[in-house]
């Protein structure tokens, strides 16, 4: 478009759009939009300082090449039943010459026509259902038109194929201009408005407004202008309405509307497909909250567990600590005070009567508490691989299962892949009988540091029976009692409540030394399968939530183009200022 032709007002506007157009090419880059619509993005821009083109399409052998020669008044381009056409031709003011490719791959073709000062047509590959490779080359031309001029053929109009095409091009927000070529094969007026009216009834619906239609016979035009050098007139209505909606004014407004309804098309497009992502990542930080919960209520469900168990214990001391009271009231009396001299004999019935099986009783408990913690862990890390497994299985990343080329989609799959494989691997190979004694020596490895004897390498309950016999029995004195009958009779009752107090004291110490190395162990238990299963779990993790911070951005930029193009619009169409 000639900087000369543009007045100061247009000028403006169109640098404006350039603004707004590379904005939106940034932000589509930076997010890793689809190279092919950056480049669709990119060509519109520069088509603001191109000559306007007019895009022919329509089926092959529906008489696109035909119309351009009927324009021309000289059978120029080739024609032919089959589809002549197989690559995209600009037609360019100038001398006939021989055709050139341009830098895009389209071959070029001159001729002296005075409107081709201004106007390159475009010839474009038929479409079809068939030659999909012709399709593909008119579809990707679309985006630059200014106008397009969609032909149809009278005697097959408004195939599925041309349905389609059209709907593709409404998607970019073109001007289309309808012709239904080769009208003179109809029979009668009454038929040939039966089409144009079918022609119009399906373009209105798809297109949300009537368009131009314009039923007429290019090869009989041209034969008619090459005979006398005047159009019929149902062609000259044709070319006279084509050229007043190509004015110099018309042509400014289309020309500045065109990239503006390209930028419409992408912005719908990426707005769909960031929503789409933002949705699917809204459903994985909800899975990371519902795995952040579940690891509050194992950490919970640990805590309430091990209350239980702590009072179970606590209970198995309070019955010893009442035997052992009831055992020295029995026990240091006078009538009894013979039997008080054999220490031995004292210790091993106090061991039997007041510790009795105490310490098998703990040590139940203890495992107890043991498996149900492995049996936990193993839970949760079966929870987390159904959890994350549930999130591999979406629509999305079926499609991304298959490209595995790269991107959002791709490299959140493999993040989930490589989490699922781990946590798999974790429940396949958790040996809960390896995990349990493990989880015990960890527990002995504390309690021994209590332990008042050399231990060695005793199991569990014979550790907790060194500990309960030491902590009650040495501890109260009774390897002393011997020397009661030489200290007299009268501090009988002193020592038999100093033992009580003593008893009473040592279990409470056992309580809160047993409780602490148990809550000890477990808590470092619970941290570390927490950690395990949050390290798994972060690389994810950290993906989504950057992923989310930055469709956020996307989507606030993407709205505030939107609001721009809207505006340019607008003001394109005169609608504001």
């Amino acid at each position: 478009m000639d900087r000369t032709l543009l007045t100061a007002r247009q000028a403006e506007i169109r640098r404006r759009e350039r603004r707004v157009l590379q904005r939106l090419v940034s932000v589509l880059i930076s997010w890793g939009a689809d190279p092919k619509d950056v480049e669709i993005l990119q060509e519109a821009v520069e088509q603001l300082d191109e000559f306007f083109l007019l895009v022919v399409v329509g089926e092959f052998n529906s008489g696109k090449s035909a119309l351009i020669n009927a324009l021309l008044g000289e059978r120029y381009l080739a024609e032919g039943v089959t589809p002549t056409t197989a690559q995209i031709h600009i037609l360019r003011y100038g001398e006939k010459a021989e055709p050139h490719r341009d830098d895009r791959g389209a071959w070029v073709l001159t001729y002296p026509a005075e409107f081709l000062r201004e106007i390159n047509i475009v010839d474009t590959p038929g479409t079809n259902a068939v030659l999909r490779e012709h399709e593909t080359i008119s579809r990707d031309f679309v985006p630059r038109s200014d106008l397009v001029l969609f032909v149809t053929s009278a005697d097959r109009p408004f195939t599925e194929s041309e349905r389609a095409f059209l709907e593709h091009i409404r998607d970019w927000g073109k001007k289309v201009v309808l012709v239904v070529n080769k009208i003179d094969l109809l029979e009668g007026e009454a038929e040939r408005r039966a089409v144009v009216e079918f022609v119009r009834d399906h373009a209105t619906r798809l297109l949300g407004l009537e368009p131009a239609i314009f039923p007429l016979s290019a090869k009989k035009a041209l034969a008619v202008r090459e005979q006398n050098g005047h159009a019929p007139p149902d062609f000259h209505a044709f070319e006279t309405f084509l050229f007043e909606t190509l004015t110099e004014e018309n042509r400014v407004r289309l020309k500045l509307s065109a990239p503006l309804g390209v930028a419409r098309r992408l912005i719908q497009v990426y707005q769909e497909r960031v929503a789409a992502r933002a949705a699917l990542l809204q459903e994985d930080l909800a899975t990371l909250e519902r795995v952040e919960h579940q690891l509050a209520l194992y950490r919970q469900d640990m805590e309430q567990e091990f209350e239980y168990h702590k009072l179970r214990m606590e209970s198995l001391l309070d019955q010893m600590l009442a035997r052992g009271e009831e055992f020295f009231d029995e026990t240091l009396r006078l009538t009894r005070v013979l039997g008080l001299l054999n220490s031995r004999a004292l210790r091993r019935a106090f061991e039997q009567e007041v510790v009795g099986n105490t310490p098998e009783q703990i040590e139940t408990q203890v495992q107890d508490m043991i498996d149900w913690m492995v049996d936990r862990e193993a839970r949760q890390w079966r929870a987390l691989a159904r959890e994350l497994g549930q999130r591999r299985r979406t629509e999305l990343l079926e499609q991304a299962a298959q490209d595995a080329a790269g991107g959002f989609e791709y490299n959140r799959q493999q993040l989930l892949y490589r989490i699922g494989r781990a946590t798999q691997q974790v429940v396949a190979r958790y040996d809960r009988a390896a995990e349990a004694a493990k989880l015990a020596a960890s527990v002995q490895t504390a309690l021994t540091q209590m332990a008042i004897a050399e231990v060695g390498a005793i199991g569990l309950g014979a550790l907790l029976k060194a500990l309960l016999v030491g902590a009650t029995a040495d501890a109260t004195g009774l390897l002393a009692a011997g020397l009661l009958g030489v200290l007299g009779l009268g501090i009988l009752p002193y020592r038999r409540n100093r033992a009580k107090t003593d008893l009473r004291q040592k279990v409470a110490d056992l309580k809160r030394h047993l409780s602490r190395v148990l809550y000890d162990t477990f808590t470092q238990e619970v941290e570390r399968s927490t950690r395990r299963l949050r390290d798994a779990v972060d690389p994810y993790a950290r993906f989504v939530r950057a992923e989310y911070e930055r469709l956020q951005d996307v989507q606030q930029v993407l709205g505030e183009v939107a609001a721009e193009v809207d505006t340019l619009v607008a003001v394109v169409q005169g609608r504001h200022d």
